[in-house]
C-alpha cells in the first residue's frame, strides 16, 4: 500500500457513496466570502504565530504584530509585511485596539485566557493557539467572557482541518460509519529529553534562557490534537475519563523546574461520550513515534488514518478486501480563497484555520471551532490528568455548552 493512501472499511457503503462523501462540504467548513468587508487584525507571537496566512485572505489586513523577543518581532514583520511592531500585547492594545477587529493569540498555554481577556475587554475578537485553557477555572472564565461580550472566539486546532479529519467528518455526516461507537485518537510528540534539558536553545527554554512552560508540562493538558479527532468529527462531548500515566523518574529529576508537580511523560485515557460511545485518547512526550493520528470504528464502516512510524500497515480484520482510497487535496479547491490554495503546516490546516476565522467574522457567524468546541476538546484532558494523578480513578468531566 502506498504511504499516501488511507483505508476505509465500508461494509454497506459503496464506492459511489465514498466519492460523494469526499466531495460533500461540512457544516462550518471554511468557504470564501463574497462580502467586501475588511478585517484588521493583530498577531501576538512570532513563533508558531508566524506560520499562518491571515495576510493572504483578500479581506484581511495584518495591522499590528507583537512579541517579547526582537528576533521574533522581526519574523512577524517580515512574514506579514507589517511595520506596526510592538514589544508586548500590553503595549500594543492601548495604542491600536480602536483600529483592530481581532487578535491572533499565539503565546504560551499558561497565558491564553489572560491574553484573550485583555483582547475581549477592548472589544476584539480572538483566535487562540491550543489549548484553550490550563485549568477548569479558566474554562469557566473563558466561557463567561465570550458569552458576556458577544465576541467571537476560535481555537486554532490543526487536527480539525487535517485531511483525514475532514474526510471522517464528512463521512460521518453522510452516515458512512453507521453508529460510530469507538475511536482512538493520538498525539505523539517525541523529543530527545537529555539534549533538550541540557540545551538552552531547545524548546525547554525561553529565548532569555529561563525555563519555558514545556518543562514537565502534563501531556493531557495538551489534549486538543487528539480530541479534535472526535469532537471535530461527531461533535460529541466527553462526560467521563479515566487515565494512567508513565514517566522516567531519572528524566524528571533533571528538570530545572516543575511547577505542575507532574511526573508523567505519557498519559493514556479511556473516555466516554454523551452518546455512550468509547474513546481511547493518548498524549505522549517520550515515545518512539510521532504525529497526530486517529482511527474511527463504526458498525458499517471504519476509517484508519495513516501516519509514518505508527501502525505502518492499515488493516480491517473483519474483511478480506477493504476499500482503499486516496484523500482529496482539500486545499486545492474552492473551499479556500484562491490566494490561499497552497500547502501549509500541520497537514495543510493552517490556511483553513486562517480562512475560517476571517470568514466567520465577515459573515458574523460562529467559527467552526468556537468556544464550546474548544472547551470540549480541552477540558476532558485536564480531568484525565487529574485521574492519572489518582491512579486511574474515573472522573466526571464538566460541560460548558451554552444552556438554552
Amino acid at each position: 500500500m502506498s504511504t499516501r493512501r488511507e483505508f476505509l472499511g465500508a461494509a454497506t457503503l459503496g464506492v459511489a457513496a465514498l466519492q460523494t462523501a469526499s466531495r460533500t462540504s461540512a457544516a462550518g467548513e471554511s468557504t470564501p466570502s463574497e462580502s467586501g468587508k475588511k478585517i484588521r487584525m493583530a498577531v501576538l507571537g512570532g513563533g508558531f504565530g508566524s506560520a499562518f496566512y491571515w495576510h493572504e485572505h483578500p479581506q484581511c489586513v495584518v495591522a499590528a504584530v507583537t512579541d517579547l523577543y526582537p528576533e521574533r518581532r522581526k519574523r512577524l514583520r517580515d512574514v506579514y509585511r507589517c511595520d506596526n511592531v510592538y514589544d508586548s500585547l500590553e503595549e500594543m492594545l492601548p495604542k491600536v485596539s480602536k483600529d483592530l477587529d481581532a487578535v491572533a493569540i499565539f503565546s504560551g498555554p499558561l497565558d491564553h485566557v489572560k491574553h484573550a481577556k485583555m483582547c475581549f475587554e477592548r472589544g476584539l475578537h480572538v483566535i487562540s493557539a491550543v489549548p484553550a485553557c490550563f485549568t477548569i477555572e479558566e474554562a469557566y472564565q473563558l466561557k463567561e467572557l465570550t458569552e458576556k461580550t458577544g465576541l467571537r472566539y476560535m481555537m486554532a486546532e490543526t487536527s480539525y482541518y487535517n485531511p483525514g479529519c475532514i474526510y471522517a467528518r464528512e463521512l460521518y455526516q453522510e452516515g458512512g460509519f453507521g453508529e460510530l461507537f469507538y475511536s482512538e485518537v493520538d498525539y505523539y510528540h517525541d523529543g530527545d529529553r537529555e539534549k533538550m534539558i541540557n540545551n538552552k536553545k531547545s524548546l525547554y527554554y525561553n529565548r532569555d534562557g529561563s525555563v519555558s512552560w514545556r518543562q514537565a508540562y502534563p501531556p493531557m493538558h495538551y489534549p486538543t490534537h487528539s480530541l479534535g479527532y472526535i469532537v471535530g468529527v461527531t461533535r460529541e462531548r466527553i462526560v467521563s475519563a479515566s487515565a494512567l500515566g508513565w514517566g522516567d523518574p531519572q528524566q524528571f529529576a533533571k528538570f530545572k523546574a516543575n511547577p505542575y508537580k507532574n511526573e508523567f511523560s505519557n498519559e493514556c485515557a479511556l473516555m466516554q461520550t454523551d452518546q455512550g460511545h468509547m474513546v481511547r485518547c493518548n498524549v505522549c512526550w517520550q515515545i518512539a513515534a510521532g504525529g497526530e493520528r486517529a482511527q474511527w470504528f463504526g458498525e458499517k464502516g471504519s476509517f484508519y488514518m495513516r501516519r509514518i512510524g505508527i501502525h505502518p500497515i492499515m488493516w480491517d480484520g473483519r474483511r478480506d478486501k477493504p476499500a482503499e482510497i486516496s484523500l482529496p487535496e482539500y486545499w486545492n479547491s474552492d473551499r479556500l480563497p484562491e490566494p490561499m490554495r497552497h500547502k501549509s503546516g500541520h497537514g495543510n490546516s493552517h490556511t483553513f484555520l486562517s480562512a475560517e476565522f476571517i470568514n466567520a467574522l465577515i459573515e458574523d457567524r460562529k467559527p467552526a471551532v468556537d468556544v464550546y468546541e474548544a472547551l470540549a476538546m480541552t477540558v476532558p484532558g485536564i480531568v484525565a490528568h487529574q485521574s492519572a494523578m489518582r491512579n486511574g480513578e474515573q472522573l466526571n468531566v464538566p460541560q460548558f455548552d451554552k444552556r438554552a
